[in-house]
């Protein structure tokens, strides 16, 4: 599905960094609006899908339903809403051929520096073959970053005293080895995050006992695989109208779901206990395992398909223990209140490692980006970075729809730069001395630990970085793109190439 090499332009409108989820779709959008430019999407890996070819571990899955985490121009045709990962990427690899995308995408071809001119307006970009470590030069007019937000050669693993002296094997979800049998063994999964909750129900259809270690509890909720009014609504209306109406119905209640949390949520709690203890065996410790020391949303909820986790407990397979690890020992793990837990596997779902950029090194006229220095303009540049756009999902409901929004927006900002004869945007702070924050209000453990590697954001508009669709869709839909703080101006070449009664004037 690759160019090839030998033949394959070097100079380009837009790179896209990352063929997964969002690049495939930035891709869509591009090719649609301006099916002039030309664009390349730059895959280190050998295959499309990102996460979704990534992660191989039992029962991968996404946490958000596939007609509003997939694509509004793509319907979702299974009958499962929460949809494992293979067809996840079964769904990807469609789109990316349905829409001849697949013949834009160069793999092995990891980016380590882009280096941006203003006097040529384009930014010179060094790439690498994963496969052979031969490196080359790309220029284009646009960087568009959709690689996520974590490292893909490395997941986190905190320092566990003793590891070493462990008989049993260890293993991390983001590498699941394939000779890994489980069957009738006893697993210890460490974390209790999406992952952990994830893992726990699938291996317990084999393992001898799954045990579900957890420092913090988390909020999980049972939630249906399917989705019966959707399946209504395409039977009536037909499958792109039904898949629409049942995308805005589930945009609606992810917001209602979300806003119940954070204006009340003490309410939300006591509801969510309600659930668990609904599901849980009779007289289970409810309060022990499942009651978190933070409000519902300060972290992302955990999904339970059909309550498949809860159903894991009911007959035995799996069980929980809320407690700290003191050490590693030859058969298992010693926890701080003396247990022990026997194990002979320990998965480590301890989380990511949060790579801004895809880890790109960026440079603007000879001068380094510090991403800490910058502060995030609609969510989707950063102030003094030229022509650089990147993806950033919601964290609150599902990726995709930011996603959706941000390539939306960033398309028509390339047709009010041509209506104007602009060359370049750059998003530039007015108030030097505008208050900072966090570039994302998320208490999750892998974002707090990279803080000061990602960018800020404002306490104002454009510099806020939303999380609510609904205002989303207002400003990167349907507001004008124009704002005092985007520069749009044309290159040097340009001006010097027309008198300046001619050229355009700065906005």
């Amino acid at each position: 599905m690759s160019s090839n090499a030998s033949v394959a332009p070097t100079a380009l409108d837009v790179l896209i960094v990352g063929a997964g989820i969002s690049g495939i779709g930035a891709a869509h959008y591009l090719q649609r609006d301006h099916p002039g430019r030309s664009y390349a999407i730059l895959e280190s890996r050998g295959t499309l899908g990102g996460t979704w070819d990534l992660f191989r571990y039992p029962g991968i899955r996404s946490d958000s339903d596939l007609h509003t985490f997939g694509y509004a121009f793509k319907p979702w045709r299974d009958e499962d809403a929460i949809a494992d990962g293979g067809k996840i990427l079964a769904y990807l690899r469609e789109t990316a051929t349905e829409y001849g995308i697949d013949r834009h995408i160069r793999f092995h071809t990891r980016v380590l520096s882009a280096d941006w001119s203003s006097e040529q307006a384009r930014w010179t970009v060094v790439v690498e073959r994963s496969d052979t470590g031969e490196r080359s030069t790309l220029t284009c007019s646009w960087l568009f970053c959709a690689a996520g937000y974590y490292r893909y050669d490395e997941g986190f693993a905190p320092h566990f005293a003793g590891r070493e002296r462990f008989r049993g094997r260890i293993v991390h979800p983001q590498h699941w080895p394939e000779d890994l049998d489980h069957s009738g063994k006893r697993v210890v999964v460490i974390g209790s995050g999406a992952t952990a909750v994830t893992l726990v129900p699938a291996l317990a259809e084999t393992a001898g006992h799954v045990v579900m270690l957890q420092r913090t509890p988390s909020y999980i909720l049972p939630v249906p695989a399917g989705d019966r009014i959707a399946d209504g609504l395409k039977a009536v209306f037909g499958e792109e109208r039904g898949h629409a109406l049942a995308r805005h119905k589930n945009i609606l209640r992810q917001a209602a779901v979300w806003g119940l949390c954070r204006r009340f949520p003490k309410t939300a709690r006591r509801i969510i206990r309600r659930v668990n203890i609904k599901a849980l065996p009779a007289g289970y410790p409810v309060d022990e395992h499942f009651n978190p020391p933070y409000d519902p949303w300060d972290q992302r909820l955990c999904a339970a398909p059909d309550g498949d986790f809860f159903r894991a407990i009911r007959r035995g397979a799996a069980s929980m223990v809320t407690d700290s690890i003191e050490t590693f020992t030859e058969t298992g793990l010693r926890l701080a209140s003396g247990r022990e837990l026997a194990a002979d596997i320990v998965v480590t779902a301890t989380g990511l490692n949060v790579q801004a950029m895809g880890g790109i090194t960026l440079n603007v006229d000879g001068r380094p980006v510090e991403l800490g220095d910058t502060v995030a303009y609609k969510g989707m540049m950063l102030s003094g970075v030229p022509n650089f756009a990147y993806t950033i999902g919601y964290t609150n409901a599902s990726w995709t729809l930011k996603v959706g929004l941000l390539c939306e927006h960033f398309c028509r900002l390339l047709t009010r730069m041509d209506e104007g004869g602009f060359d370049i945007a750059c998003p530039v702070v007015a108030e030097a001395d505008m208050p900072l924050r966090p570039f994302l209000d998320f208490q999750a453990g892998y974002i707090r630990r990279a803080m000061d590697r990602l960018p800020r954001q404002g306490n104002r508009a454009p510099w806020l970085t939303s999380l609510q669709y609904t205002g989303d869709v207002k400003l990167l839909r349907k507001l004008p793109v124009d704002d005092p703080e985007l520069r749009l101006t044309p290159s040097p070449a340009a001006r010097s190439a027309h008198s300046t009664t001619t050229a355009p004037t700065a906005v």
